[in-house]
């Protein structure tokens, strides 16, 4: 169980966004391109690359995550629990799918889904959800669950995979633009094998402006940052066009902050 928290006294710590130097970046990008490339038969490089980017962003809109409790939802097997404690966070992860935890999921792991988190109110100071958000049928109770954990004033990570993007349709993107059976019959044609994905199952078409408009008409959330995950240029300006914005921004990083109760 996630122990409890130490008092902080005073205010709620809210730390103002810093400089994060390398994102966007042309580099960067390209850095993550490399390592997507190579995601089935090296996911250890892939994935720890990906959680080392991706708690980079945490800590560039708010601060070091040391000494933090740090939520993990829908994490996989874990590198990104693993980052957030190699930073020194109190980092838990919970994850629905026995499967996905793999041989060796980090200590204290918790099977738990992600609509109902065995956790109190206010628990964390961070809440993390990394492509999870595509995954789930009903994003607008999951993203109540993962406000609900989080203390006034803490920061909210979630990025999703929007299904316009190039790569909405998984592993068998991107013909899902010409519909998904016809796009998971031709992935079996082509490996021998059935697709992980089912659109409706473990799949479902979320798109960035509806999602946009639910989390911007909340009371309990105010969005920092809207923006391209990897995009190397422009990552905040590509999600304001609509219609472009669901090709073109790939994946969709929100940042939020938990309003104050």
């Amino acid at each position: 169980m996630i122990p409890p928290k130490r008092p902080r006294g005073g205010a709620a710590h809210v730390t103002a966004p810093r400089p994060y130097r390398h994102d966007p970046s042309f580099r960067r990008s390209l850095a993550l391109f490399r390592a997507f490339l190579h995601e089935q038969d090296d996911p250890d490089a892939c994935y720890a690359l990906l959680a080392r980017d991706a708690v980079d962003q945490v800590e560039a809109y708010d601060g070091p995550v040391a000494g933090r409790t740090v939520v993990d939802v829908g994490g996989g097997s874990g590198y990104f629990t693993e980052e957030f404690r190699r930073r020194g966070a109190q980092a838990f992860l919970f994850e629905p799918d026995l499967a996905e935890l793999g041989e060796k999921p980090p200590d204290s792991a918790v099977v738990a889904d992600g609509y109902l988190l065995p956790l109190r109110d206010g628990i964390a100071d961070v809440t993390f959800s990394s492509n999870v958000l595509e995954h789930v049928a009903d994003p607008e109770t999951f993203l109540s669950e993962l406000a609900r954990v989080t203390r006034p004033g803490g920061l909210i990570y979630v990025s999703f995979t929007n299904w316009l993007s190039p790569w909405g349709g998984h592993e068998w993107a991107p013909w899902h633009y010409f519909g998904a059976e016809r796009a998971r019959a031709r992935y079996l044609r082509r490996t021998g094998r059935p697709a992980k994905h089912t659109l409706g199952e473990n799949l479902f078409a979320v798109h960035i402006g509806s999602t946009l408009r639910q989390v911007r008409a909340r009371d309990d959330v105010t969005v920092v940052s809207a923006r391209s995950r990897y995009w190397p240029f422009l990552a905040e300006t590509v999600v304001k066009a609509p219609g472009i914005r669901e090709f073109a921004t790939w994946n969709l990083l929100l940042i939020l902050r938990r309003c104050p109760t």
